[in-house]
């Protein structure tokens, strides 16, 4: 009894000398993406947070904020982190909550990965024309996802980059006039695991029909940010009047939405409603059938794009005077001018921190209103300072895709032909005859807070296509 006694007081005098450790690093190992934006550190112990936080390195670095929850740290990152980079997260010296007397934790080590940079484009030479492509930049690898006797007329990816929807017909029912496309998923071979979804791989190139035209003719679709709902426009082969905005979810039969729709439309971002253009405003319509408007914004003509959290949207007002004006518009009620053009505004699309904006627009050269000029700008949201990131005189035709980590944007920059297309050309969205097409990368780096006003300069992604579309 006495040496147990002498033991116990000595361990009480002494205290615990178990040393603090990671439990778990909610990222270990795995592959992240741009909607992964905070990664959580769950400790044995009880931490100090000021040792932890000033020991904690991040390579390549990672900036960011730590927040705390009892034993847990977690860590938001400020912008999505880069694609196609492995990252080690290191930390040691930090101490248990205990003071200068606290004890030292055991060294930590962990690493996880973003996924690689790819993109999906559309072939316009030789056995590629008109077939969906995959194309890993990050390893430079080249997929053709659908068959050679295929054109595919439009795509969409879904959020995990596993899938992508599209939308095709043989080559003998493509041509003008012509609508006699059907919707199809296809598989990419890209792993869909991310840090809060399950791994789900398949081989490249499994086809499956998702809408067939057999009573419909499918004109437009869209895909939910979530991936779980479809939108399309469809229209009665026999009875033209029959037109109207159709809704596909998982395990449920199509459903009318929307008879005869007033122009275009855009999923929100929250996947529960859409913003449908009807002439004389944009109504905000929910995805259940014959729903009113949620909202109505009669002072708009058009939805660009939505800020991936839903606050924010850019929208474009026809004036009078034949310009356009493109405005930020809120949920709170704002609606802010941003820039106005004698042309027209073609997309805008906002980083995943929506700090920044990104617009293809094209003007009328004066003294030459039978010309145009094409150009990118990045507006940044806070000051609302302009930049022009890429002018193209005459040239009206190009599409423009921001990679989902903001460092980048890819852009098709298409020949055309001088002659009415026939039925094997390929075509833009408005009818030109496309003899071939180059793709290019923008770095976006630090463009929109530059002090220079000179755009900026692109570089020649080495495969010939158009209708470029970052995977997520």
């Amino acid at each position: 009894m006495l040496v147990l006694s002498l033991l116990i007081g000595l361990v009480l005098g002494g205290g615990d000398r178990t040393r603090p450790y990671v439990r778990e690093f909610s990222w270990q190992n795995k592959q992240v993406g741009a909607a992964d934006t905070f990664f959580v550190l769950t400790f044995s112990r009880p931490m100090d947070h000021a040792s932890v936080e000033a020991n904690l390195h991040i390579e390549p670095p990672l900036p960011g904020k730590g927040s705390w929850a009892g034993r847990r740290l977690v860590y938001t990152l400020t912008n999505p982190a880069p694609y196609g980079a492995t990252y080690k997260v290191e930390l040691q010296k930090a101490r248990q909550s205990m003071g200068k007397a606290g004890n030292p934790m055991q060294p930590f080590v962990g690493e996880f990965r973003t996924r690689d940079r790819v993109f999906a484009y559309l072939g316009v030479e030789g056995d590629e024309k008109g077939r969906l492509i995959l194309y890993n930049l990050t390893h430079h690898q080249k997929t053709l996802l659908t068959p050679k006797n295929w054109v595919v007329t439009d795509f969409k990816p879904y959020p995990t980059g596993d899938r992508i929807l599209f939308a095709a017909s043989d080559w003998s029912n493509y041509g003008p006039g012509l609508f006699e496309q059907q919707l199809y998923t296809v598989t990419t071979g890209l792993s869909g695991m991310s840090a809060t979804q399950p791994q789900s791989t398949q081989k490249a190139g499994s086809i499956k029909l998702i809408l067939d035209n057999l009573d419909y003719q499918n004109m437009k679709f869209d895909l939910s940010s979530d991936g779980q709902v479809i939108v399309a426009f469809r229209v009665n082969r026999h009875h033209i009047e029959d037109s109207g905005l159709w809704v596909l979810r998982p395990d449920a039969p199509w459903q009318l939405l929307l008879k005869q729709p007033g122009g275009d439309f855009l999923i929100t971002p929250d996947s529960a409603a859409i913003a449908n253009t009807q002439g004389e405003g944009v109504a905000i319509l929910s995805l259940t059938s014959q729903a009113k408007p949620l909202d109505f914004l009669p002072k708009f003509d058009k939805v660009l794009s939505f800020s991936s959290d839903g606050i924010r949207a850019a929208m474009v007002k026809l004036n009078s005077d034949y310009t356009q004006s493109l405005f930020l518009v809120t949920n709170q009620g704002v609606q802010k001018e941003l820039l106005k053009t004698n042309g027209e505004w073609l997309n805008c699309q906002f980083d995943a921190s929506a700090k920044n904006l990104y617009c293809l627009m094209t003007q009328l050269v004066q003294g030459n209103e039978s010309s145009q000029q094409l150009s990118i700008l990045g507006i940044e949201l806070q000051t609302f300072k302009v930049k022009p990131l890429l002018v193209l005189p005459n040239q009206s035709e190009i599409e423009m895709s921001l990679s989902p980590d903001g460092l980048a944007l890819l852009i098709d920059r298409v020949v055309k032909k001088e002659t009415l297309p026939s039925q094997e050309d390929l075509t833009t969205d408005v009818g030109s005859a496309i003899a071939t097409s180059r793709l290019f990368l923008l770095p976006l780096v630090n463009s929109t807070s530059a002090s220079s006003n000179s755009p900026v300069p692109h570089q020649e992604i080495p495969v010939p296509g158009f209708h470029p579309h970052w995977l997520p």
